[in-house]
């Protein structure tokens, strides 16, 4: 009978204060493991739009304004520098969790050489010649999934420039 009688007591001096203390740590500390998990999101995000802007202007020095017209598709080697063969490019480099058509990309020709000069350099505002400078920049907006977090979203962007080589 004694160890029942303490058993009865343990229960009974039992309220719960435990199991609300344990509510409230677990809550936060799901909560700070997944802000790191979003926040590692987003920069993760932030390391995808850099390379996106080095890959596509690497695409357009490769490609200048002396390949071919024709394109398969803008993977393939044989395509032109064009402004919609970048985009098209550079969108599908886009790895999962991040939405190709929300990645906006915007290749420019500055319609200068490294030195400065313009001499040389084509006057169409899609391709320049060899040794002229293309530039293009990528932005994306990220959005955090949890809700304690900004929700507007946060604006991500990158540029590059290179010299045309061929």
């Amino acid at each position: 009978m004694p160890k029942r009688a303490a058993w009865r007591r343990f229960a009974w001096e039992e309220r719960g204060d435990s199991l609300v203390e344990f509510s409230l740590s677990i809550s936060m500390l799901l909560m700070v493991v997944f802000g790191v998990i979003d926040c590692s999101r987003a920069l993760y995000t932030d390391h995808f739009v850099s390379y996106a802007a080095q890959e596509g202007v690497r695409y357009a020095m490769v490609r200048g304004g002396d390949w071919p017209s024709s394109c398969a598709s803008a993977t393939s080697y044989a395509c032109q520098a064009s402004s919609a063969n970048i985009k098209s490019y550079v969108q599908s480099l886009a790895p999962l969790g991040i939405t190709a058509s929300s990645i906006t990309v915007t290749p420019s020709w500055p319609q200068q050489t490294v030195n400065g000069s313009g001499t040389g350099c084509n006057t169409t505002a899609t391709q320049a010649n060899q040794s002229c400078l293309v530039k293009v920049q990528v932005s994306y907006t990220f959005r955090f999934m949890l809700p304690y977090l900004p929700v507007a979203g946060l604006p991500m962007t990158a540029s590059s420039e290179q010299v045309i080589a061929y």
